[in-house]
């Protein structure tokens, strides 16, 4: 830039935040009208602003798919206000990370009068949120006892740590993989290791099926949208789910304004399809393979289908391709035109029969993608959080292939965004012992049958598991029971004090997760720590967060409460190695210094805040397979795209693990008889408001977006509601009350209640906040285990 001017965001007052973000809603250009004022100078922790304030870089790191640099305005040790990321020119090749709505929001959760305050252990039965206080010192003895009490009596395979993604950072995290470090797996494996998981609540089905396909999981970078003519977005709603910073509407919209077109599939008219859609295509829930099916029907019938690209580099598409062995009538080409076991063609009209989309629609959608090129197809995880979700993951990379769009620019594999990366070093966790893990979703399976459970109901590393989950330790997250299906009975179940015999939680708030804890701890928030996080967004970038202020109340960072049990078990000197988190952190940079000489120097980085790295060309997925295929195969058995998969065959269960990818009838989709009884689909889309559960007690962010039920003006003239009246929404497991949005943008037959709201049952256990999983059903999809918590019949009437 010519002139070093920096964008800045004024401190707003709550009814001039309420305004801006009801205008976010209405469209492009609304996303990112905000107040602004030119400011010289860059941000650097230290400086002093023109109020004699201090600011201090810091991060906003929530499970949103971003991860945002925030400036912190500290005056008298008190944080003022927070100014977003102004780094760079903001050009498409070095766009700046700039905080949503509720990243600007953060000062009303550091600041919250609900904060937790003190250790407390529970005094009531386990759930009704009874309480007393205690010191550090009881809850750090109890916590070590009841570690050696259960290692003792059941093995290191009966501790658990839940998955949970409220808290991101190289030393702090809370979702725990063996590719991560951080300070709790390092704790348990000292101490003799854990039950690990795999999958997450987000994509397990993707994260499992797309391997079957490509052998690993790879997507061209966002900025090869600029080089797209056609981008088709399946369930991929990027204007709500991937809001400021995290980008993922950014670079569709230039590639809109270059002269893309863009075209939404999916039940909602999304925020998305509002500001950046020339076409919006509602389909029912859980039907979307069949749509898919029916588009490969009309490339193949009318011939428009890259046969010559199928050939080299796929297998399975026509009985030409197909593995030795396998019998004739199973290959994809056979299936869609009817030649295979089901003797039924996939035509547009057998498929608006099933997902309500027109079939003059249906075949306008086929030629478009078809003939346009390149044509990029993004799936989001939505359309996989379903009973057969492991289906439409593998069914639209097909549609990529028949039309020749893999490894090329503006093209992809059809399925997410891959991105720039960098790479910081971790916290050094060790090797867990326990070489045991389960699929995250069946956790509440592992407490009431763990010992039951083996490789045929998911767990890895062993081929059966040897006892139940005996301990909980549940840090910074919501899914023990907010965020987990079926709720009602999850709660029976963590109830049962001689299944689960200890619930550990460690968080900010009295979520409805930590009302089930036997001891509750209070944790920092990461303003009051510090730590590294790298991107999320397919944007390479690392923030380092200061410090913002001193620990509040009693609370103490996850490092703390790890060193101090650590001593009272006896390895506090190995654990800690007498390095504080700091210390850590400059290990972790380091280790990025080796992998990139340009990253910054430990002190530079810290005063700064913010590295960035400004890749020069796109990131295209598979484009050396594709070049090169005899130097560079695919990782799969046969070393090309399977769309035919032997090891799916060799599972042996065609009705719900297909080796192609293929429409299978979902149980409480549009087809099951249980329509006659609860008419209504429901979903749990992303909403603004929050990430997840977190924030959903913020009363600005509230009141901003208000928690309401959208259903079509036709279903509630049928059940005589109107705009804003409340709602009792029920099925066989459970009730809630909600107010309802009637409205056109979603279709009739279905309704959307926003995922996250906090559990809140009256003395009918009846909820009172509108939390989905009180209405969704605990049914592992059948390949990954995954959670299918968009698959829900449901009837609404007035309350």
């Amino acid at each position: 830039m010519a002139e070093d001017t920096k964008l800045w965001l004024k401190p707003i007052s709550r009814r001039k935040f309420l305004a801006l973000s009801a205008a976010a809603a209405g469209g492009a250009a609304a996303l990112t009208t905000l107040t602004w004022e030119k400011k010289a100078g860059a941000v650097a922790g230290g400086a002093t602003g023109a109020t004699g304030e201090t600011i201090i870089p810091t991060s906003c790191v929530h499970n949103c798919g971003g991860r945002c640099p925030l400036y912190a305005h500290v005056k008298d040790g008190v944080v003022t206000w927070f100014s977003p990321d102004q780094e760079g020119n903001d050009s498409p090749d070095f766009p700046q990370v700039r905080a949503c709505l509720r990243g600007r929001s953060q000062r009303k959760r550091l600041y919250h009068p609900d904060r937790l305050k003190y250790p407390m252990k529970r005094v009531g039965k386990r759930g009704e949120g009874k309480f007393e206080r205690i010191s550090w010192d009881e809850a750090l003895d109890t916590i070590a006892r009841e570690l050696q009490r259960i290692k003792s009596n059941y093995g290191n395979e009966a501790i658990y740590i839940n998955y949970a993604t409220g808290v991101y950072g190289q030393v702090s995290q809370s979702w725990i993989t063996p590719a991560f470090g951080g300070a709790l797996p390092r704790f348990l494996n000292m101490f003799g290791g854990y039950l690990g998981y795999y999958n997450t609540y987000s994509s397990a089905c993707f994260s499992y099926a797309a391997p079957y396909t490509f052998g690993t999981v790879e997507g061209n970078s966002p900025d090869d949208l600029l080089n797209s003519k056609l981008i088709v977005l399946f369930a991929d709603n990027p204007g709500e789910t991937r809001l400021g910073g995290a980008n993922g509407h950014y670079y569709l919209r230039l590639a809109k304004e270059k002269g893309a077109r863009v075209i939404v599939v999916d039940p909602r008219y999304t925020d998305t399809a509002v500001t950046l859609a020339d076409e919006w295509i509602p389909i029912r829930p859980t039907t979307d393979n069949a749509l898919i099916d029916a588009l490969a029907y009309v490339m193949i019938n009318e011939n428009l289908h890259d046969q010559a690209f199928l050939d080299k580099y796929c297998l399975g598409f026509d009985e030409e391709h197909m593995p030795p062995g396998i019998p004739p009538g199973n290959s994809y080409k056979s299936y869609v035109l009817g030649q295979g076991e089901d003797k039924t063609p996939k035509t547009p009209e057998w498929a608006e029969a099933i997902t309500g989309v027109p079939r003059d629609t249906i075949i306008k959608l086929a030629r478009q993608i078809a003939s346009i090129k390149p044509c990029c197809l993004l799936q989001g995880f939505g359309w996989q959080r379903h009973a057969y979700g492991e289906q439409p993951v593998r069914g639209l990379p097909v549609l990529a292939a028949m039309t020749g769009n893999i490894g090329i620019r503006g093209g992809g594999p059809g399925l997410r965004n891959g991105g720039h990366g960098v790479v910081v070093g971790w916290m050094p966790a060790g090797q867990n012992p326990v070489k045991a893990s389960i699929p995250c979703f069946m956790w509440p399976e592992a407490i009431e049958r763990g010992h039951e459970l083996t490789a045929a109901d998911g767990v890895k590393g062993v081929d059966k598991l040897s006892t139940d989950i005996k301990m909980i330790w549940n840090y910074g997250g919501n899914t023990l029971i907010n965020q987990h299906s079926d709720i009602n009975k999850t709660a029976k179940i963590l109830a049962n004090e001689k299944k689960c015999e200890f619930i550990l939680v460690h968080d900010v708030f009295m979520t409805p997760s930590a009302r089930f804890a036997d001891i509750l701890l209070p944790d920092v928030t990461h303003f009051e720590r510090e730590d590294i996080v790298t991107f999320a967004s397919g944007i390479g970038y690392a923030i380092y967060h200061q410090k913002v202020v001193n620990p509040m109340y009693e609370c103490r960072s996850l490092y703390d409460v790890c060193s101090e049990l650590a001593k009272r078990l006896g390895f506090g000197d190995q654990y800690t190695e007498g390095k504080s988190e700091q210390d850590w952190l400059r290990e972790a940079v380091n280790v990025a210094r080796q992998k990139d000489p340009n990253f910054p120097s430990f002190e530079e980085f810290r005063r700064k805040g913010i590295y960035k790295i400004a890749p020069k060309d796109p990131i295209v997925a598979y484009e050396k397979q594709i070049k090169d295929p005899a130097n560079n195969p695919f990782q799969t058995p046969s070393g090309k795209i399977e769309i035919f998969s032997t090891r799916l065959w060799a599972m042996n269960n065609p009705k719900e693990i297909p080796a192609i990818p293929k429409y299978i009838p979902a149980w409480e989709g549009p087809q099951d008889p249980l329509r006659a009884k609860y008419p209504l689909q429901c979903i749990g889309p992303h909403y603004k408001r929050r990430v997840h559960s977190t924030f959903d007690n913020v009363p600005w962010l509230e009141e901003a977006s208000p928690q309401e039920m959208w259903i079509n003006p036709r279903d509630a003239a049928e059940r005589g509601l109107k705009d804003g009246d409340k709602a009792r929404v029920f099925n066989d497991r459970g009730e809630l009350i909600i107010p309802v949005k009637v409205t056109p943008r979603i279709m009739p037959g279905v309704v959307a209640i926003p995922q996250g709201a906090w559990w809140t049952p009256d003395s009918n256990g009846v909820d009172q906040r509108g939390c989905i999983n009180t209405l969704t059903k605990y049914h592992p999809t059948p390949l990954a285990h995954g959670n299918p918590q968009h698959t829900n019949l449901v009837q609404v009437a007035k309350a």
